[in-house]
């Protein structure tokens, strides 16, 4: 039981995406609600990829059904994607077990700001290391981890027999892969290696065995190298 197919694409470039770009090692405040946050040019750019590959697929790996995350920029991506590919209309649920990973109070910071600001809070954050480190008020990978096993439970009957497309965030995409290997979570730390999920990146896995097989992952060969 449960989909023949699951294919994941993080969104494209968001306009946090590139004020922590730019900022690089100087110290960013980005008020603006995570939720919120919408695509940049280069962003939509790359929805638009990924909605020509979408419309290059053949009929039995294209999707079938869509969930997506609650936040803007995830909505945004499947929205633009869909109408490049111009696939007709597919029913799409919105899920918050999608949503990124909550960074709490640290929200509006990049690393940097967080060391002029909770300096004890980066030591703790290298002591736990970032799979199991939990910010104030905020989520740890294995948090999210937690959500996407739920997820992915009613998937199995939700979408039985049909091809899944997730349109969601990059620690999202990273515990899928933890979770769909039915890895144990002591080896959670381990999925960090495919770390970092890539701007508008694919990944696929198909049904084998009682189980998935990775068939692509962090994929982004669709993309425009410009």
């Amino acid at each position: 039981m449960g989909p023949t197919r699951i294919m994941a694409v993080r969104h494209g470039e968001s306009q946090a995406n590139l004020a922590h770009a730019e900022a690089g090692d100087r110290p960013l405040v980005y008020e603006r609600g995570d939720h919120e946050v919408s695509l940049t040019g280069l962003g939509l750019l790359q929805a638009r990829a990924f909605g020509r590959m979408l419309a290059g697929l053949p009929a039995h790996e294209a999707p079938e059904v869509v969930w997506c995350s609650p936040y803007l920029r995830a909505l945004e991506t499947w929205r633009t994607a869909q109408e490049t590919w111009g696939g007709g209309p597919l029913p799409v649920t919105v899920d918050e077990r999608l949503r990124d990973q909550e960074s709490g109070a640290f929200a509006p910071y990049n690393l940097a700001a967080i060391g002029e600001r909770f300096p004890g809070e980066v030591a703790r954050m290298r002591a736990e290391g970032p799979y199991a480190y939990r910010p104030p008020g905020g989520e740890s990978l294995g948090d999210v981890v937690v959500r996407l096993k739920d997820f992915l439970a009613g998937l199995r009957e939700q979408a039985d027999g049909r091809r899944v497309l997730i349109v969601a965030h990059d620690s999202v995409v990273l515990g899928l892969r933890h979770v769909v290997a039915g890895r144990d979570d002591a080896d959670l730390a381990d999925v960090l290696r495919f770390a970092p999920v890539l701007n508008a990146s694919v990944s696929v896995w198909r049904a084998a065995g009682g189980g998935f097989e990775v068939v692509a992952f962090n994929d982004v060969t669709h993309l425009d190298p410009a």
